[in-house]
């Protein structure tokens, strides 16, 4: 039995199924678990879809941006973009079936097993694992309630930039989204940089990596997460993993096997940046 904790697969079906033959992954006792990020960017977000749904409750996903923005569209609070390529599901005869399954899935997701916490971005500094856990659970609750659609219509922006342990309503469930998925470079205060997307070096002054925060808490697990495709899995904090190696733009696809936090990849050449 192996557990892989997977990168943003974003839409790349084909790229998804190589390195699952790769590893040699067999569902009936292995475990895939997903980083998010799971449509969009790619051509085959319908495929995507359809097959982790299909792995079932003992592969955990945890939502990304492309996820939530895909829910927002299909519930009319946000418009289809043109870079957007995740149609195939909204015309799909299974979409209320695929949506309401990936409105289910997690923020936040840790195993105690292997000590280790995924999200799709990475964890607020200001945040502690238990801090984590449960802020995840709130805008979660919500996200699987009636109240989703009204979640969904107020959840873009870059406001609020920082934590406060007293935010409350939407400002406070924005925050919390945005950590889990949106996040790349924090400033020692805890404000977020929500512009920029290249490698470490492109921020602006007085902002760091969320994981190179010097008064980051400590959290007393390992963490692997996605999102960030400059970084090219490439970091050199302990306990840290990133998994998402630029595969919608034509780099590859990347597993983290748990058992001995060995990665697998393959070639994404069939995706390419969108036009």
């Amino acid at each position: 039995m192996a557990t892989y904790v997977i990168g943003d697969i974003q839409g790349c079906y084909d790229a998804l199924i190589q390195l699952l033959d790769k590893v040699n992954f067999d569902a009936s006792k292995d475990r895939l678990w997903s980083v998010g990020d799971l449509v969009n960017r790619g051509p085959q977000s319908l495929e995507v879809l359809r097959f982790i749904k299909h792995l079932g409750v003992e592969h955990p996903v945890v939502l990304g941006n492309h996820d939530l923005h895909l829910l927002s569209v299909a519930c009319q609070c946000q418009s289809l973009q043109s870079s957007d390529t995740f149609q195939d599901v909204l015309n799909a005869t299974d979409r209320d079936e695929l949506l309401n399954w990936l409105r289910q899935q997690k923020l936040l997701h840790y195993n105690s097993e292997f000590n280790v916490v995924m999200a799709h971005a990475g964890i607020s500094p200001q945040w502690d694992l238990a801090s984590a856990q449960a802020y995840a659970k709130e805008v979660e609750n919500i996200l699987r309630s009636d109240q989703y659609i009204e979640l969904l219509s107020h959840m873009y922006g870059n406001e609020p930039e920082s934590w406060h342990d007293d935010l409350q309503g939407w400002h406070r469930y924005r925050f919390i989204i945005n950590a889990f998925t949106r996040m790349r470079f924090c400033d020692e205060q805890g404000h977020l940089d929500l512009i920029t997307k290249g490698p470490p070096g492109t921020q602006p002054h007085g902002f760091a990596p969320w994981f190179k925060i010097k008064n980051r808490k400590p959290i007393q697990a390992k963490i692997v997460f996605g999102h960030w495709a400059s970084l090219r899995g490439q970091i050199d904090e302990p306990n840290i993993f990133a998994v998402d190696t630029g595969c919608c733009w034509g780099e590859s696809l990347t597993a983290l096997c748990l058992e001995d936090l060995k990665y697998f990849s393959v070639k994404c050449e069939l995706c390419s940046p969108p036009l």
